[in-house]
């Protein structure tokens, strides 16, 4: 049986950098470029204005995703830095890791979920609409991209 594990992780961690790298790698991939060049400060994802998760499978660090705080609007926490690394993908990571991100936003007292994504992930896309995410005006650091795709989802 699989053990799956998810934790509270300091962003600029070892696990947390190495795993946000490969991110951007398949973003890079998918879109060019860098692959997300949305400005971060690693301090947006400390609690309680934030917090970042590492999945786990059978000890292994497998996946992650965090959430900051909008600065236009404390009620909203953004999505970032999903991502399941590919020997991971199927077991079903990504939906925890989600509830997992949701579950700490509405601890930390947000009362909503936005995210970017873009067209280049068909799976992400699919994901969050199952997971009763609705599109939403694009914002953000690519508001006004054709590619974007912005969702969210009260919590």
């Amino acid at each position: 049986m699989t053990e799956i594990d998810i934790r509270l992780t300091r962003y600029g961690s070892r696990v947390a950098t190495e795993l946000t790298a490969a991110a951007l790698a398949d973003l890079s991939e998918r879109y060019g470029g860098d692959g997300d060049t949305t400005p971060i400060q690693p301090g947006e994802f400390d609690p309680p204005e934030g917090a970042f998760l590492v999945a786990y499978v059978d000890h292994a660090p497998a996946g992650c995703a965090g959430f900051r705080t909008l600065a236009e609007d404390e009620t909203t926490a953004e999505l970032k830095r999903m991502y399941v690394a590919p020997q991971f993908r199927g077991l079903g990571l990504a939906k925890a890791l989600l509830a997992a991100v949701e579950d700490a936003a509405r601890q930390a007292g947000r009362q909503r979920v936005w995210l970017e994504t873009g067209t280049a992930q068909p799976e992400a896309i699919s994901l969050y609409q199952q997971s009763g995410y609705a599109r939403i005006e694009d914002f953000g650091h690519y508001k006004g991209y054709p590619d974007v795709r912005s969702f969210g989802r009260d919590l």
